[in-house]
Order: structure tokens, then C-alpha cells, then sequence
């Protein structure tokens, strides 16, 4: 298959989203739904900031879930966002849902910008996606450890890390 017929292959399996998203300028991949029948996009860190802000505009006001996942040892650690319509309920009709997935390379940056200023729900989401797999959100007002010890070494939901033999706990007085 060539690139050209994997993208016309990949724009017919598109949702609604993605569909929207492209029409507005946003540089987007369409991936296959979740196990919900739920629309998945993966985004560049570069435009994951301005994607976020125009879905909010467009009715997404809710951040369901902000977290992370490791792929596995040499593989990419991944930001997922979890984002909801919910303006109406009506009994019979679900509200709009979207996953937007951002996919790091564990050798490269780690760096993403913080969804903070748009959504302040995110604070402690962001900050336990950076203690537990080592992702930076640049413009978040308290980046720093939300879980483990300040002077901890390494990520520890990373698949790759090593415990250390032991931790010794500082005085607390």
C-alpha cells in the first residue's frame, strides 16, 4: 500500500471529530476506536494545546481524564486525554466523547504542553503522569511530584524501571 492510499484509507475510517478537525486546519491521525465504539485521534505535542482549546469551543467542556501509559520497554510513552460534551442530556442520546492520544518517544522529549490553562482539572492528573512515567507538561503551575518523594530516582510505572534496593526515608522532623 502506498502513502497516498494510507491516507485516502485513513480519511474514510475517520469519525467526526478528526473529520471536523482537519477541515479546521488541525493536523490530525484518525486512529480505530476504543473498546467503546469511542473516537481515538493521536495528535503532535505541538498542536495537542490548540486542538484542545478548539474542541472546548466547540462544545467538549469536560476533561473526563488526563493520564499516561508506557507501550512497553523501547516503545513510546503515551498522554491520553479523555474529553466529553456536556451541555444537554437527553435520555436517549449519549453525550459527544473524544480520546486524543499523544505519543512520546522514550529516548526523545518528553514534553508536552499542560492542558492546565484550559481545563484546571488537569493539575493533579498532570502531575501524577509526570511522577509515575516522567512527562514534562510545559506552562503547568506545579510541576513537581504528586505520589512518590520528592528526591525520588526514576518513573515507577514505566516498564522498563528498576526498583532500588531500598529508600531511606528522610527525618520528618
Amino acid at each position: 500500500m502506498t502513502k497516498e492510499s494510507e491516507i485516502i484509507e485513513d480519511k474514510k475510517n475517520s469519525g467526526p471529530v478528526s473529520e471536523w478537525l482537519s477541515q479546521n486546519g488541525f493536523e490530525n491521525i484518525s486512529l480505530s476506536e476504543d473498546h467503546l465504539g469511542i473516537e481515538v485521534i493521536k495528535v503532535n505535542p505541538t498542536n495537542l494545546l490548540p486542538i484542545v482549546e478548539a474542541l472546548k469551543n466547540d462544545g467538549f467542556n469536560y476533561l473526563q481524564c488526563q493520564g499516561g501509559y508506557d507501550e512497553g520497554p523501547g516503545l513510546d510513552i503515551v498522554c491520553f486525554y479523555n474529553l466529553i460534551e456536556m451541555n444537554e442530556f437527553k435520555q436517549d442520546i449519549s453525550p459527544r466523547e473524544v480520546r486524543l492520544k499523544v505519543f512520546l518517544s522514550r529516548n526523545g522529549d518528553l514534553t508536552v504542553p499542560s492542558v492546565y490553562s484550559l481545563f484546571r482539572g488537569a493539575d493533579w492528573q498532570e502531575r501524577e503522569t509526570f511522577d509515575m512515567y516522567g512527562v514534562n507538561f510545559k506552562g503547568h503551575p506545579h510541576p513537581k511530584r504528586l505520589l512518590m518523594p520528592e528526591d525520588w530516582k526514576g518513573w515507577p510505572l514505566r516498564k522498563d524501571y528498576i526498583q532500588p534496593d531500598f529508600y531511606e526515608l528522610q527525618d520528618a522532623y
